[in-house]
């Protein structure tokens, strides 16, 4: 590509399609930005806008409050004794997983998880030992999985594994397992636990001592209103002075965090939003009584709801049966529902999705849930006897 003006061009002027659309995808919902979060947006959009302040560690910055956000209002968020802002939730993961656990060692996980926490074991140089479920139509976890998981890593190393993670909920069905159950069975083993929050700081109400895990990570740009990527990080007391250590060749240096990590927008939408977001919390019940009605107006059409019932977050899996059957007959009719939609202005089933589909409920509120479930009547309407 020859790098002159008129080239350069195309990316000065890139239009967002989806804006002011109703939003249904799992992975949007709960990052969108409060107007206060959009405000900071602008104002501390600059590089190293946040580091000019900085005397050479972030997150004991007075002014603007990272200091007081950091450690004192996201602990007792998240339920925790120590807490770090992180440049994502992947990244939170492996530096609890790189400070923890030595090449070699094991982890248990269960088999919901995300990629990314397999392939932050891998970096870590750790063996990966799944939790598995149940498989469909619920995909049920047993926390008694993890004590099973956790004997097979000891017959085959002659020692428990590092590090357990739990997936909570877990990103493809909503799914909310017995966390407290799981920590206590990896605890009667000497076992510390991970709980990867990405899709509920922020959405619900979470505390990591109530379910007695050991380290909590979120999501700033998934579940928590800010500009990503921005994740949160929370340790209990003993596990602090490993994760959080100190580097020998530049002593206010945190290791893990390789010195600093999110800082501009990313810190400043979060704090930004917070206020708001801890509001929100307050709401989960009406959340879940929202997507609860959402899925039942759904399989009166005809859809399958998979995972946990009843539901308990605002992701949520669908089969589809009606829509597949019309995109088998359809000229492309692979990608009818996704166009389909967009003239309707609702956007967040993926283009060429017709039989499988996650969606998310998140902070829409009945009415627009109501217009996405006429949509989809209207489009099995418009399709029949075709």
């Amino acid at each position: 590509m020859k790098l002159d003006d008129s080239s350069l061009q195309k990316f000065c002027f890139i239009k967002r399609e989806t804006l002011g659309s109703i939003n249904i995808d799992p992975l949007q919902t709960g990052g969108l930005l409060t107007e206060a979060a959009k405000q900071a947006l602008v104002e501390w959009g600059d590089g190293y806008s946040v580091c000019d302040f900085c005397g050479g560690v972030l997150d004991l910055i007075k002014k603007p409050p990272i200091h007081d956000f950091v450690h004192q209002a996201l602990p007792e968020f998240l339920g925790c004794d120590e807490a770090r802002v992180t440049n994502g939730a992947r990244e939170s993961k492996f530096a609890v997983m790189h400070s923890i656990g030595k090449p070699g060692d094991w982890i248990v996980l269960d088999g919901l998880a995300h990629y990314s926490s397999y392939v932050a074991a891998e970096r870590a140089g750790l063996n990966i030992k799944v939790v598995p479920h149940a498989g469909s139509p619920e995909y049920y976890l047993d926390p008694e999985g993890y004590g099973r998981a956790i004997e097979e890593v000891i017959r085959e190393s002659g020692k428990p594994p590092a590090l357990a993670l739990v997936t909570y909920p877990d990103g493809s069905y909503g799914n909310i397992p017995d966390a407290k159950k799981i920590a206590s069975v990896c605890h009667e083993y000497d076992v510390p636990l991970l709980l990867n929050g990405a899709y509920c700081v922020g959405r619900m109400p979470v505390s990591a001592k109530e379910i007695g895990a050991d380290f909590i990570v979120g999501s700033g740009h998934k579940s928590m209103a800010a500009s990503g990527p921005v994740g949160v990080l929370g340790v209990s007391k003993e596990y602090a002075p490993v994760v959080f250590r100190k580097s020998t060749h530049n002593k206010v240096k945190e290791v893990e965090l390789l010195g600093c990590t999110a800082r501009g927008a990313t810190v400043m939408t979060l704090m930004a939003s917070f206020p708001e977001v801890v509001k929100r919390t307050r709401n989960w019940d009406q959340e879940v009584e929202n997507a609860r009605w959402f899925s039942s107006k759904l399989e009166g059409l005809g859809f399958i709801q998979r995972g946990q019932k009843p539901h308990s977050h605002d992701l949520m899996f669908f089969e589809a049966p009606g829509f597949y059957e019309i995109s088998e007959k359809v000229k492309n009719g692979r990608y009818f529902l996704y166009k389909e939609l967009k003239e309707r202005n609702i956007h967040g089933i993926k283009s060429g999705l017709t039989k499988y589909f996650k969606l998310s409920t998140f902070g829409l509120g009945k009415e627009k849930l109501g217009i996405v479930a006429d949509s989809f009547e209207d489009i099995l309407k418009k399709y029949e006897g075709v």
